[in-house]
This record gives structure tokens, C-alpha cells and sequence, in this order.
């Protein structure tokens, strides 16, 4: 491949396009303090020498992103790396400063830092993407601090500052968040201009609240929890560039989103949560039990695959009839099996219901008539087990601050049905509700009108690095 090909790849698979969505008025049944966000979605074929690169890149991006390394060639050959499935990250659109302006951020679970593109940044990765200008905004300060953030495909840095950051009709005044002076090519590709982390403050690096957080503890939100229904491309024969995505949702459960009940899980552990951590007690492949103890598994909207220990990854493919790990050394990690082959999977965490993959899911890319799997060998330790995307868009997610717990819900058909209508544009909230301790008053009685929500085609690519998408 050439190198401009190959560059052009990578900005593709590292933080991808995202559009934004038009406000949607609240049903009646909606909460006051709860609004919703449609979401967007970009998506890339699934066929192709592409996909192979493309495989790789997200392979070594889930790796780097959970703080380990490129998983290297053992002398058995088994943890080469394979392209199974279509990698995607989700974006919102939120508002920044006085007078208020509306940037496409990935939305992710996985990371706890806000940071956007700064003005003062004049490298080709920053100048083609939306970026933001402090001295434009009144009530912008700048803290005067150093921010960076290390991803295996590069790096982003810049200073933190504070301003007013609005999201979904809910406001921050002085959020902490950072302007990124240098970002390494493809990191970012308009329109997004960020990343917006929606884990733990034990996660940041700037050590900033982070903006979910201070919304929640702020008594901000009706109910302390937050929602994905994430859309489904990649088994569509003809994808665009940008497709609707689905719908976030910050303070209460859209019930019209899902049937039956939420199954809740605690979070592992005790003191300050980071991740979404929870206990994954079962795998269940071809209808074999193949985990072989209860493991703890982060819960990553900004993640596309599926990534576990070599034994327990082997153990998966090994109920799977002809598979077999890649050859390819591009591919480490990776495991490959026939196209023709039916696949059943499913999940149980906490010793409630299995969760099934579906194998249009489960199904990560497709080469020559060969498939590769979303289940794939990470060298992470902490965690050892990344769930993204590939199981996400199976179920409704809730995200619950207290107690602390993730819920999964199974997808009505209206949840099923959010594939289907027009690209969203960007839009900005109205009526803010802000934090009661954050220096002005909580909003009680008004109506909330959404802000729109954008989803963008990444890939949990080659080098993800402390953060993710």
C-alpha cells in the first residue's frame, strides 16, 4: 500500500467523522431533569484488503488504550491478530463557552478527560476539524496547567481551562477540560473535534470531575444514570459515510427504548470506581460454558471489540468448527473461521441472563471469504477483559452512579428501529439545568430540549492509547 493510502487509513480508523443530531421535544413521559440525544454513526465495509488494515489498527488500539502493548509473536504463532466485525465510536454534540458553540465529541465510557482541538493548533490534524477558541468565549480561563494524553497511534497536548459546557439541555459553568495545542495525525477527523469521557474521575488525567459526574453529583438529574442504544450498520450492504447512531440519554431510562426489566450489576470492588467494572461470570459459545472463573470486565462505549486473556480468547473459537488464529502477522491476536459457520454467543455477568452477541456482531470483517471474530487476544492486565461496542449494540446500557452498577436491558423494536431516518445536524440545548452546587441555581419546572448527538465510525484500532475511542 502506499503511504498516502495508508495515512489516510489511519485517520479513518483513530477517531472518526461524527454528525449531529436535531433536538427532539420531550414526550410527556420524560423527566424533567432527563433528556435524550438521537446519535449518529458512521460505518466502513467489511470486505477487502482494507478491512485487514483496519482489523489490525483496532487490535492494537484496544491493547494501548488499557495501558498494554502490542500483543507480540509467540512461537506458537496464536496471538496474531485478525479483522472480524465493523469497529465504531459514538459522538455527541456538546456547547462550550459565552456565547455558546456546538463541537462533535466521541462519547466514552472508557475515559474520564474533555478535551477539544484548540485554535492554537496548526497542525494538518487540527486545522481540518472544528476547533475551539478561548478568547471568543467571556467566560473562558485558562488554568495555566499542562495536559497529555499518550494513544498508541500518537499523542495530544495542550493546557487545561475552564468554561461553561453545556450538553443535552444540562450546563457546567466552570468545567475543567482541556484545548489540545498538538495532536498526532488521525487522531481526531472532522467533524469531531474531541473526546468527552463519561467514566470515573479516578480515570482523568487532568484530575477534573468530569462533566457526567459533576451533573450527577450536583443534583442535576432526576435519576443518577445515563443510557446508550447504539445502531447497527455493519451488516448493511451499502453504508454512508454518516448514519443515525442511536440515543445517549443523561438522567432517566426511555422506557420506550426496551422490554422487560433492567438487570443491574455492581461494580467490582470498593472505593473510588474508574471504569465500569463489573463481573463477567460466563461465556457461553455453540452452547459450551467456555469461561473458566469469574473475571472483571470494563464496560467501554469508546471500544470496539471484544478483548480477553490468549487462553480464555482460545477457549471461545476453540467450540467454533474450523477456526483457527490468523497467519497473518498484521493480524496477531486475531482469530479467523467460516464465513458459512453459525455462530451463537452470549454473555452473563453477575449471575444473571445470558446476553446473546448477534453474529452479524460477532462477526468483526470479512476477507476473501474468510471472517474474523470480535473476540480478540489483548495484552491488557487492568482490566483483562474490554466489552465494547460489538456486545453494546445488543442491548440497552445504563450507566448508574448510585449505587454503582451497569444495567443492560433487552432492545425494543422501537430501540431496533433507530438505524432507520435522516442524518442528524448539529444543534444546540436550550433551557441548561446546571449542577445546585455549581454557582447557579438548578433549573426545577422547564421543559428540556435535547442537543444533538452525533455518532462517528471509529476503530478500537492499532493504538489506542491511555483513552480511547
Amino acid at each position: 500500500m502506499t503511504l498516502s493510502w495508508l495515512s489516510a487509513l489511519l485517520m479513518t480508523l483513530c477517531l472518526c467523522d461524527a454528525a449531529t443530531s436535531s433536538p427532539a421535544s420531550h414526550s410527556p413521559r420524560e423527566p424533567v431533569n432527563g433528556v435524550s440525544m438521537p446519535l449518529q454513526r458512521r460505518d466502513r465495509p467489511r470486505t477487502g484488503p482494507k478491512s485487514i488494515e483496519y482489523a489490525r489498527e483496532a487490535g492494537i488500539r484496544l491493547n494501548m488504550k488499557y495501558g498494554g502493548s502490542p500483543v507480540d509473536k509467540r512461537s506458537t504463532g496464536i496471538n496474531k491478530l485478525i479483522n472480524q466485525g465493523s469497529d465504531s465510536s459514538y459522538a455527541g454534540s456538546i456547547a462550550v463557552g459565552t456565547p455558546a458553540k456546538s463541537y462533535d465529541v466521541i462519547l466514552d465510557t472508557g475515559s474520564a478527560d474533555l478535551w477539544l482541538a484548540s485554535t492554537l493548533c496548526n497542525s494538518a490534524s487540527c486545522t481540518s476539524v472544528p476547533r475551539f477558541d478561548p478568547t471568543n468565549s467571556s467566560s473562558s480561563k485558562n488554568l495555566s496547567q499542562p495536559f497529555s494524553i499518550v494513544y498508541g497511534s500518537g499523542s495530544v497536548a495542550g493546557s487545561l481551562y475552564q468554561d461553561t459546557v453545556q450538553m443535552a439541555g444540562f450546563s457546567v459553568p466552570k468545567q475543567t477540560f482541556a484545548l489540545a495545542t498538538a495532536i498526532s495525525s488521525g487522531i481526531v477527523n472532522a467533524p469531531v473535534s474531541g473526546i468527552l469521557g463519561l467514566a470515573y474521575k479516578g480515570l482523568a488525567s487532568s484530575g477534573a470531575t468530569p462533566f457526567w459526574q459533576a451533573l450527577v453529583e450536583g443534583g442535576a438529574w432526576d435519576q443518577p444514570l445515563m443510557t446508550f442504544t447504539l445502531t447497527r450498520f455493519n451488516n448493511a450492504s451499502k453504508i454512508s459515510e454518516l448514519e443515525p447512531g442511536g440515543v445517549f440519554t443523561m438522567g432517566f431510562v426511555n422506557s420506550s427504548l426496551y422490554t422487560g426489566s433492567i438487570e443491574y450489576t455492581n461494580l467490582v470492588g470498593g472505593g473510588t470506581p474508574g471504569f465500569w467494572l463489573i463481573p463477567m461470570t460466563g461465556i457461553t459459545v455453540q452452547g459450551t460454558q467456555t469461561l473458566s472463573s469469574t473475571v472483571s470486565v470494563a464496560i467501554d462505549t469508546g471500544t470496539t471489540l471484544i478483548g480477553g486473556p490468549a487462553d480464555e480468547i482460545a477457549a471461545i473459537y476453540a467450540q467454533i468448527p474450523g477456526s483457527s488464529q490468523s497467519t497473518d502477522p498484521n493480524l496477531q491476536g486475531f482469530w479467523q473461521y467460516p464465513c458459512t459457520t453459525k455462530i451463537s454467543v452470549s454473555i452473563q455477568f453477575g449471575g444473571g441472563k445470558q446476553w446473546p452477541i448477534s453474529p452479524a456482531d460477532f462477526q468483526f470483517v470479512q476477507n476473501q471469504g474468510v471472517c474474523y471474530g470480535a473476540f480478540f487476544e489483548t495484552a491488557s492486565t487492568n482490566p483483562s477483559w474490554i466489552i465494547g461496542d460489538s456486545f453494546l449494540k445488543n442491548v440497552m446500557s445504563v450507566y448508574r452512579y448510585n449505587p454503582s452498577s451497569v444495567g443492560f436491558a433487552t432492545l425494543s423494536s422501537t430501540a431496533q428501529a433507530l438505524a432507520n431516518g435522516p442524518v442528524p445536524s448539529p444543534t444546540i440545548g436550550s433551557s441548561p439545568v446546571t449542577p445546585s452546587g455549581a454557582g447557579t441555581s438548578r433549573v426545577g419546572n422547564s421543559p428540556l430540549s435535547s442537543v444533538a448527538a452525533v455518532v462517528a465510525f471509529t476503530v478500537l484500532t492499532s493504538f489506542a492509547g491511555s483513552l480511547f475511542v
